[in-house]
């Protein structure tokens, strides 16, 4: 299995189906027109990520803007449930962490989060070795403030177990050498991801923003875990390795990765490989119909990178 640099297959910025703005309920739109001082004159849909709920900037008659996040707790409730962690988090970050600030919270029949807007665009695809620093600088600042972390959280090792269930199926719907390896690596991922570390869990492209000054932002705290300061950094790394660029050179120059040891790092690598395989092979959701091809790219990009680290 092999890839050629930048063979992304979803597009960036428009990998998922959300509500827009006039299919809000008239009430919900009328409360966040009030939390917001003013009427809505623009919806811009942020339409990157793969979940459904709302998600816009709102452009108000007195030229503010504000992004907004909302999901039904009755039609969406795994997503409602979500932001409702996400805003729990927000509220307990710290101002020095690169994270957009939660001003307002309604949790009633729908979960909604008023968040800071801040102007910024997501990194270009394919990355360039700018976003992607400033990217790793924004992740140092959150290890350096989240250790240890200022929440209670599942632990990394315990919400990630189940990366471990697909290795039959990647078996049985894969014929590549070193399987059983990469599965024994795999296995061992709980001696080497734990800490105490609040480790964000999700950051792509999509989780990213990068402002004019170089600032990157970071979005979406839905699921943070407890584990080790790199696991961050490390797996941000994929999409670049997938997108062309010499990320290993990164890790020799960055501080949360260079001490870590080569055989940790390819136990992560191993980790989501597995998950990557499997997952891409169950049934596309219909409000997120890139889902998959994004799995199958990543796990792609991982294997490939594990392979050529292993020497296999």
């Amino acid at each position: 299995m092999h890839l050629e640099p930048g063979a992304y297959p979803a597009p960036p910025g428009a990998t998922s189906r959300r509500l827009e703005w006039p299919f809000l309920p008239p009430h919900l739109r009328a409360y966040v027109e009030r939390r917001c001082g003013s009427p809505v004159v623009e919806a811009i849909s942020q339409t990157s990520g793969f979940t459904p709920g709302f998600a816009s900037v709102l452009v108000c008659a007195d030229g503010s803007r504000h992004f907004v996040k909302a999901a039904s707790v009755k039609a969406q409730r795994l997503f409602a449930d979500s932001y409702r962690e996400e805003g729990r988090k927000l509220a307990a970050l710290p101002a020095s962490v690169p994270a957009p600030r939660l001003l307002w919270m309604l949790d009633d029949d729908w979960v909604v989060l008023g968040i800071e807007h801040v102007e910024a665009t997501m990194p270009r695809r394919p990355w360039r070795f700018a976003d992607l620093d400033a990217t790793l600088d924004a992740l140092e600042v959150v290890a350096d403030e989240l250790t240890p972390s200022p929440l209670e959280l599942d632990t990394f090792t315990g919400e990630f177990a189940s990366f471990l269930d697909g290795w039959a199926h990647v078996r049985a719907t894969h014929d590549l050498p070193h399987l059983d390896e990469a599965e024994v690596l795999a296995r061992r991922y709980a001696e080497v991801c734990t800490g105490d570390t609040l480790v964000h869990s999700d950051i792509r492209a999509d989780n990213v923003l990068v402002d004019a000054s170089g600032k990157a932002w970071l979005v979406d705290w839905n699921w943070p875990v407890l584990g080790a300061a790199w696991l961050d950094s490390f797996f941000t790394l994929i999409g670049p390795r997938g997108d062309g660029l010499d990320v290993d050179t990164v890790i020799s120059s960055r501080r949360l990765l260079r001490d870590v040891p080569a055989e940790s790092l390819d136990i992560a690598l191993a980790l989501v490989a597995g998950y990557f395989l499997s997952a891409c092979d169950q049934p596309v959701p219909p409000t997120s119909p890139h889902l998959r091809d994004h799995q199958r790219w990543q796990g792609q990009v991982c294997w490939d990178w594990l392979a050529e680290r292993r020497g296999w």
